[in-house]
């Protein structure tokens, strides 16, 4: 029964890492469109399409790899429980903190004048607040999630590389 219990937490996190690795591939396409030119502030879009690119394709792969290449890259057993419950908690939390961020971003006042870089690289979504004025709906089931999304990939990231550098040292 142990083995069975194993295999959904593959599945499942095999799923949203696919999830959460398009969902940051998609906050980096309105950069990528745009470069930067509609943006109301100077920026440089590159710094925010890349590293959302990155992100994005790492997640994509830890998604579609075969279980023996990741075991292979974090010099652990294939059959290792951690392999992905670690990624997966790593993506909860900072899902649960990016969303919560990106709430904050959305509805705090514009007199407040917060630093546009910050801002964006905290909340990759917040262009569209630039360009339209979204209902409080589509924030909480549209930005936001995808603000969580993209950062839970970062998560993902973050929990391999773990992984990866404990088991190595």
């Amino acid at each position: 029964m142990r083995r069975m219990a194993g295999r959904g937490v593959r599945i499942i996190a095999r799923i949203v890492f696919f999830v959460c690795g398009l969902a940051s591939l998609l906050n980096a396409a309105p950069y990528a469109l745009d470069r930067g030119d509609d943006l109301a502030y100077q920026s440089e879009w590159v710094a925010f399409v890349v590293p959302l690119g990155l992100v994005g394709l790492f997640s994509l792969a830890a998604a579609l790899l075969p279980r023996s290449w990741i075991a292979k890259a974090c010099h652990r057993d294939r059959d290792d429980a951690t392999l992905f419950s670690t990624p997966l908690k790593f993506l909860g939390g900072f899902a649960i903190f990016f969303y919560l961020v990106a709430l904050g971003a959305f509805f705090v006042p514009h007199s407040w004048d917060i630093n546009s870089q910050l801002l964006l690289a905290m909340c990759p979504m917040s262009i569209v607040r630039t360009m339209v004025d979204p209902s409080p709906a589509w924030i909480f089931f549209v930005f936001a999630p995808m603000n969580a999304a993209a950062y839970g990939a970062a998560g993902i990231m973050v929990g391999y590389l773990r992984l990866a550098l404990r088991g190595r040292y």
